[in-house]
C-alpha cells in the first residue's frame, strides 16, 4: 500500500512552537517497529509538564531535576541541568518541548536517566543543525563527523526514555559542502541504553560508538525509530536493537541507485560482538532496491577492525536492494572479510537471489547470536524505570 512521505524534520521544527508531537514520528511502545510515523498532535503547554514524575515542588527524588523549555522546572535548557549535576545517578525530566541545543555529558557523569516526562518520544526533542562541515567559531577548521554531533554521551550507565535526538541539518541548504554527516546522537559509554526513543537524521544519524579503542562498550536499543540515508547507524560499539524501526529517505540530490546504506559497523577486531539486529523492520520512503542494507566502515585510525553485523528475523522492505545488500565502503576492505550475517530474515528485501550475497547463519550459530550473548551480565531489558 503506499503510503505519503512524511513532512521534513525542519518544516514540523518550524511550525510548531515546540512540541515534538508535531514531527510525525511513530508512537512510543511496540508498535513503533511496525507502523509508520504519522503526525500525533497535542495540546501545549500542559498544565502538568512533567506528568506522572513530579515537579520541583514536588521533587521525585534529591537527584531528580526538571527541565522545561517554558520555565517550570528547574532549567530551560538539557545542558544546564547536566552542567547541574555531578557524580554518579542523576535524572533529568524533560517536559514537552524542542531543545534547541547542544547537549554534551562528560565520562565522570555515569549512571544518569532522563525521562521524556509525556513518555512519547515526539513530545520531547532535542535538536540542532551542524554538520561535519560547519565551521568552529573559533575558525581554525569545520566540526568534523562528531562535532556535529546534536547530543555526545560519554559516561558508562546512560539511559533515555521517550524522547527524540535529532540533527535537521539539510544538504539543500549547503550543496557545495562535502562534509555532510550530521549525527543526531554520539553515544561512547558502556551500558547505555535506549527505551522507545527517535533519532531523526540523514547521513550519520546514530553514531553508537566507543570512547577508545580497547572499551567494548556495550549498547541497547528497544522499540526505538532511526530514520536517515548514508550509514545512519554506524560506530564500533556492541550494540543491540530490539524492535526497532529503521527507515531510509528519499534522496532528492541523486537521480540513481543506491542512496545509501543502513548501517557501518567498525567494530574492533578483537571485539566478538559487533551489532545485533533482532526482530525489527527497515522500511524505506526510497524507491525500491534503491538501499543497501550495510557497508564495513574500516577507519584508517584502526585498520584492524573487522565490523560485525547480524540481522535476525527482521521484516526487510523493498526498499533494501535484495540482489546485493551489502557493499564495500573501500576495496581494500571487501565486506566478504567481514563478519555480517543474516538469520531468518523476511520481506521483499531479504529474498535470497544471489545466496553468495546474503550470508546466513546455521540455527546452532544463531544460538550465540542473542542479547543475552552481546550484553552479558548486563539486562537493560528487564528493567523499568
Amino acid at each position: 500500500m503506499h503510503r505519503p512521505a512524511a513532512p521534513s524534520r525542519r518544516g514540523f521544527l518550524l511550525a510548531t512552537a515546540g512540541a515534538g508531537a508535531a514531527l510525525g514520528l511513530a508512537a512510543a511502545g511496540p508498535a513503533a517497529a511496525g507502523t509508520r510515523p504519522r503526525p500525533h498532535p497535542r495540546p501545549h503547554p500542559r498544565p502538568r509538564p512533567f506528568g506522572r514524575y513530579g515537579s520541583p515542588a514536588a521533587r521525585r527524588t534529591p537527584k531528580t531535576l526538571y527541565v522545561d523549555p517554558h520555565g517550570r522546572g528547574d532549567f530551560t535548557s538539557v545542558q544546564a541541568a547536566v552542567d547541574a549535576t555531578e557524580g554518579d545517578g542523576w535524572t533529568l525530566v524533560l517536559a514537552p518541548g524542542t531543545y534547541r541545543e547542544t547537549v554534551s555529558v562528560d565520562a565522570d557523569r555515569t549512571g544518569a536517566t532522563w525521562i521524556g516526562a509525556s513518555g512519547d518520544p515526539r513530545d520531547a526533542v532535542i535538536v540542532y543543525d551542524n554538520a561535519a562541515g560547519t565551521p568552529k567559531p573559533d575558525g581554525s577548521g569545520t566540526l568534523g563527523t562528531s562535532g556535529s554531533a546534536t547530543t555526545t554521551v560519554r559516561a558508562d550507565g546512560f539511559t533515555a526514555r521517550g524522547i527524540t535526538f535529532a540533527n535537521d541539518w539539510l544538504r539543500a541548504d549547503q550543496p557545495d559542502w562535502t562534509g555532510t554527516q550530521a549525527v543526531a546522537i554520539k553515544v561512547m559509554g558502556d551500558r547505555s541504553a535506549f527505551h522507545d526513543c527517535h533519532f531523526l537524521g540523514h547521513q550519520d544519524t546514530l553514531y553508537a560508538d566507543t570512547r577508545d579503542l580497547g572499551l567494548f562498550a556495550r549498547q541497547y536499543y528497544a522499540r526505538c525509530y532511526v530514520e536517515g540515508d548514508v550509514d545512519f547507524v554506524f560506530g564500533r560499539a556492541s550494540a543491540v536493537y530490539e524492535d526497532c524501526h529503521f527507515r531510509t529517505l528519499v534522496r532528492p540530490d541523486l537521480d540513481a541507485a543506491p542512496y545509501g546504506f543502513v548501517f557501518a559497523p567498525s567494530t574492533a577486531g578483537a571485539n566478538p560482538r559487533g551489532y545485533l539486529v533482532v526482530r525489527g523492520r527497515v522500511s524505506s520512503e526510497a524507491p525500491d532496491g534503491y538501499y543497501k542494507l550495510a557497508r564495513p566502515w574500516v577507519p584508517s585510525s584502526d585498520t584492524t577492525a573487522r565490523p560485525m553485523l547480524t540481522v535476525r528475523e527482521t521484516h526487510l522492505g523493498a526498499g533494501i536492494d535484495a540482489v546485493a545488500p551489502y557493499a564495500n565502503m573501500r576495496d581494500a576492505y571487501p565486506w566478504q572479510e567481514q563478519r555480517f550475517r543474516e538469520y531468518r530474515n523476511t520481506g521483499p528485501g531479504a529474498a535470497t537471489t544471489v545466496p553468495e550475497n546474503r550470508p546466513q547463519l546455521t540455527r546452532a550459530e544463531a544460538a550465540a547470536h542473542t542479547r543475552q550473548a552481546y550484553l552479558g551480565d548486563w539486562r537493560p531489558y528487564d528493567r523499568r524505570r
